[in-house]
């Protein structure tokens, strides 16, 4: 057992050097500051106290940097993951009453546990089902749910909050003339100024830069200010130990948004991880690791009262470009949330809501993916129309009915894909011993008494069919002159046992015509299969081929000499 594979931490700790501390020493100090009105930020989007954002920023953080595979991912709230929650437990308690704080709490803890048997049983695969137009698709729908519900502190509106569109631009339409003037324009300079700042220098901790001005404008000027909505007080102190309320009934509503959470942290992680882990080469990242470490992040953050977290784009960029390396960084963060929870939460009292709704709608907006929209127009169409799909479905239905949407038609792509895969017949090139697409090469040589084509999938039971009906369709464009089929199975990984009965049964089929059928390039793998399936009492070992060219010469010329090479060595490998 190699310990430093289940505890990374184990691996670059005891090697740290004084020369790595500088650069997580200014991306802890930077993240943190970032992180702080984030976070506090993030749990209002959660429904939960803003005390509960900077609880997520500590024990998730810290199991993190012990067990993550990552040296450069932020994990902590993150804005999607807090408004999926907020869908979630607004359907079974009121938010921010202690019932929706402990249910938010039960949630962690599922979503922990799930991750965590997923990664220890090494099934970090099934969350690939979810692909990357889907991903881009229900990111992009999500950041405007969330920015569009945050017009309701931004304006100093009372807005229906909902995670269906449609819902909450009515409202917004209806209720938009009783906007609060001097919330609205101080939300507004606060996102002109983040703007601003992210466009000069991404590392400028530009939250904090809008929260220290709007605490000042509030504790000076709040007197002509009372219809700005403050955060007020936020209780001092950390969270203390306490086991989850375990409540079956509970858990069984909240298992579809634990899914959820699950797939999407877990996508969240990995697509942050393997874009900062391909700008350096001393660590890789491995997914089931990923799991394991975002499960126990998850599990023992909901024992110190944190509600579900995931990795940060935003964050774990700046950590990165701010010069971290190792998980130092996080712990760094760690303790000036510490600090903050201990003595400088008073400072919070006169923090404007519109502040914190101006940080939110600038981090989401940024999400929200067109360049990858306009990219897949140009490049896949059937991409681009699964963008759109999950798009549409997670904007107009909600976040569980578009991540089902969007899962349900990765599988459906899947399957046709599989199912109709590409099928060519090919020509010999000239004065030359190899064969190529027909369709991609016009001078080749297309004989009318030979047919070689090649199948470009593994042959199985969704596709069986679809290759005997492709196959018998450029048969009969052969006609009667066809004397030989060439099956080029340089592409065909492995075969079933359906695919390989309707093999055997087409090949009985031509045989009766007196049409031969030879396979070329068939490997290893692929021969077992055929061989066990009881190919050999149809066909002769010879049929075999090591490319289309030797199995056309050998029906031209018979080649026994080289022909009976290559079946011995076949006879070798089978004895």
């Amino acid at each position: 057992m190699n310990i430093k594979k289940i505890v990374p931490i184990v691996d670059w700790l005891p090697n740290y050097q004084k020369s790595l501390f500088k650069g997580d020493l200014i991306a802890g100090i930077t993240v943190g500051i970032i992180l702080i009105p984030q976070g506090i930020a993030y749990a209002l989007i959660a429904g939960l106290p803003p005390i509960y954002g900077l609880y997520c920023a500590l024990v998730p953080q810290v199991m993190y940097a012990i067990f993550g595979s990552s040296r450069q991912v932020a994990i902590g709230p993150v804005a999607m993951d807090s408004l999926i929650v907020a869908t979630g437990v607004s359907t079974l308690a009121l938010a921010g009453s202690d019932s929706y704080i402990e249910i938010a709490i039960l949630l962690a803890l599922m979503v922990g546990t799930i991750q965590f048997v997923l990664g220890i049983f090494s099934l970090g695969f099934i969350v690939n089902f979810l692909s990357r137009p889907v991903i881009t698709g229900f990111t992009s729908a999500v950041a405007l749910i969330i920015g569009i519900n945050q017009f309701r502190n931004l304006l100093g509106v009372d807005f229906i909050q909902s995670d269906q569109i449609h819902v909450l631009l009515e409202d917004i339409l209806m209720q938009i003339s009783f906007y609060n003037l001097p919330t609205t324009i101080i939300g507004l300079i606060a996102v002109s100024i983040i703007f601003i700042l992210r466009k000069i220098d991404k590392r400028i901790p530009s939250a904090l830069i809008v929260v220290v001005l709007g605490i000042v404008i509030m504790k000076f000027f709040g007197k002509n200010l009372t219809e700005v909505a403050i955060v007020k007080n936020i209780p001092s102190g950390l969270p203390t130990f306490g086991i989850p309320t375990i409540d079956f009934e509970q858990i069984r509503e909240l298992f579809p948004i634990a899914l959820t959470l699950v797939m999407v942290g877990y996508l969240e992680t990995i697509s942050i991880g393997k874009s900062l882990e391909a700008k350096q080469d001393v660590y890789k990242i491995r997914p089931n690791q990923e799991l394991i470490a975002l499960g126990l992040s998850n599990i023992f953050g909901s024992f110190f009262k944190a509600y579900p977290s995931a990795s940060s784009f935003s964050r774990s960029a700046i950590n990165q470009e701010s010069g971290a390396k190792t998980g130092m960084a996080a712990l760094i963060s760690v303790v000036m949330v510490m600090i903050t929870l201990l003595f400088l939460t008073p400072l919070f009292y006169f923090l404007p809501k519109t502040i914190l709704a101006a940080i939110i709608i600038v981090a989401v907006f940024a999400l929200v993916n067109v360049k990858e929209a306009a990219f897949l127009w140009r490049a896949n169409n059937l991409d681009f129309w699964l963008l759109i799909s999950t798009f549409i479905a997670t904007l107009f239905f909600g976040i569980e009915y578009g991540i089902t949407v969007g899962v349900g038609l990765s599988l459906v792509v899947l399957i046709f894909r599989t199912s109709r895969p590409y099928v060519v017949e090919l020509g010999k090139v000239p004065d030359a011993n190899f064969y190529r697409n027909k369709e991609r090469f016009e001078e080749v040589i297309i004989e009318d008494d030979i047919l070689v084509f090649r199948f470009d999938a593994q042959l199985f039971y969704a596709n069986s069919s679809y290759f005997r009906d492709k196959m018998d369709e450029m048969t009969d464009k052969k006609g009667k002159a066809l004397k030989l089929i060439v099956l080029d199975s340089e592409s065909i990984n492995r075969i079933d046992s359906t695919g390989v009965e309707m093999l055997k049964e087409r090949i009985k089929y031509y045989q009766k015509k007196g049409v031969l059928f030879y396979f070329a390039g068939a490997k290893g793998p692929l021969r077992d299969a055929l061989f066990k399936g009881g190919l050999l009492e149809i066909i002769d070992v010879n049929h075999f081929f090591m490319r289309a060219n030797d199995a056309v010469k050998f029906f031209r010329t018979g080649d026994r000499k080289r022909q009976e090479k290559y079946a011995k060595y076949i006879h070798q490998a089978y004895k």
